[in-house]
Formats: structure tokens, C-alpha cells, sequence
């Protein structure tokens, strides 16, 4: 699958997510927020907590389910862009209150589980 494709298709189902969490009352800030070393798919806030969220896409759980791919490394690198946006929108890390959901989508966007507080922090 050529790169272009997987981009259409994550950005199709980071809009699903997107879509999703702001029924549930999430308020949406920000998609996509890259750095080096990492990359945030989806930032909200909810209620006084900003929620930084990985979307994980599985066409079948065959190899797993989806929120079985966020990986320590993984983990990682979204806390490690998660400082770094908390820092590039002047916010204090120490005093804001802040939580890592995953988004997982199974079978073209038929079943999708929200995970809420599941990537320790650090």
C-alpha cells in the first residue's frame, strides 16, 4: 500500500473518531500535531482535562485488536508530543489535567470502542 493511501485512510477514521467523541461531548482543538519524534492524532478537551487520542484502525482482529497496538514505544512518543504541544500552547504540565484515550475501529468503521485513561503517563 503506497504511504498516500494509508494517510487517506488514517485520516478517514481519525474523522470517524473526531466525529464520535465530539457526540459524546468532547470539545475537538486540534488533529494531527506532528513533531519529530512524534505525533498526536486527535486533542480535545473534556470538561478540564485535555485528551490526547490515538486512533488505531484494524480491517480484522486476526492480529490482534486495535488498542493492542499502542505499544510502550508508542506510549512513549505520544507523552513525549504531548509535552511538547502542552509547552507550544502555554500550558503547565504540572497543573493541567490531562488523559490518553485510544480510539480503536474494527471492520471499516463498523465497530468502534472508546478506551479511556489507557496509556500511563511518563
Amino acid at each position: 500500500m503506497v504511504r498516500s493511501d494509508r494517510r487517506a485512510i488514517g485520516l478517514h477514521y481519525e474523522n470517524l473518531a473526531k466525529a464520535y467523541l465530539q457526540r459524546q461531548g468532547l470539545r475537538f482543538i486540534a488533529q494531527n500535531y506532528q513533531i519529530r519524534r512524534g505525533e498526536l492524532d486527535l486533542i480535545f478537551r473534556h470538561r478540564e482535562t485535555l485528551v490526547f487520542v490515538e486512533v488505531k484502525y484494524r480491517r480484522n482482529a486476526q492480529f490482534g485488536h486495535a488498542a493492542e497496538m499502542v505499544s510502550a514505544t508508542k506510549q512513549r512518543r505520544l507523552w513525549i508530543a504531548a509535552q511538547h504541544w502542552l509547552r507550544q500552547n502555554n500550558y503547565n504540565s504540572e497543573h493541567t489535567s490531562i488523559r490518553f484515550d485510544v480510539i480503536a475501529i474494527h471492520q471499516q468503521g463498523d465497530q468502534l470502542e472508546w478506551f479511556q485513561n489507557i496509556i500511563t503517563q511518563g
